[in-house]
């Protein structure tokens, strides 16, 4: 039975996309990813308030959820950058250009990796894998997976970004 309950810090429309994926599932715990996911979809990362009022309504305890959140790394439990920008650190990525390839990012955006632009337009984050070990070096800006990065694909990537914004 979904609680029709408004919990004060998740929207109504949060609230409602969490019992949509609740129906399809054998118990609330069943969709802590997803309602994770939802929650940073709306505001762009899960804060502390958020994470226990999800937990409340999932029925679970904050500790769980926290264990939940902290273990998946495109949960955000701090405030990120319009744009999150995540480099593969792996060793595939490592042997095929990572160090110059990190260096060329800093450099564009100003920050080193775990910091966001003044402008809060990117944060810059490393990754262990992206799972496209056969295309490295990989990264991910948003949503989108670019591969066989080089220094002429980061200069085309921003500003292809830039000039969409």
């Amino acid at each position: 039975m979904m609680s029709s309950q408004i919990i004060p810090s998740l929207s109504a429309a949060e609230l409602a996309d969490i019992d949509a994926e609740i129906s399809h599932a054998p118990y609330k715990a069943a969709v802590a990813i997803d309602a994770l996911k939802i929650v940073q979809s709306y505001r762009g990362w899960v804060s502390d308030e958020s994470l226990k009022a999800i937990a409340q309504h999932l029925e679970m305890s904050p500790a769980e959820l926290d264990g939940i959140a902290t273990f998946y790394n495109l949960i955000f439990r701090q405030p990120v950058g319009e744009q999150v920008i995540l480099l593969c650190n792996s060793v595939t990525c490592w042997i095929k250009g990572y160090e110059q390839i990190r260096e060329q990012i800093s450099q564009h955006l100003g920050v080193g990796l775990g910091e966001t632009t003044t402008d809060k337009a990117y944060t810059f984050l490393p990754v262990t894998c992206l799972g496209a070990c056969d295309k490295a070096p990989v990264m991910m800006v948003g949503d989108e997976l670019h591969e066989h990065i080089d220094r002429n694909d980061l200069t085309q990537i921003f500003r292809s970004r830039e000039q969409a914004q």
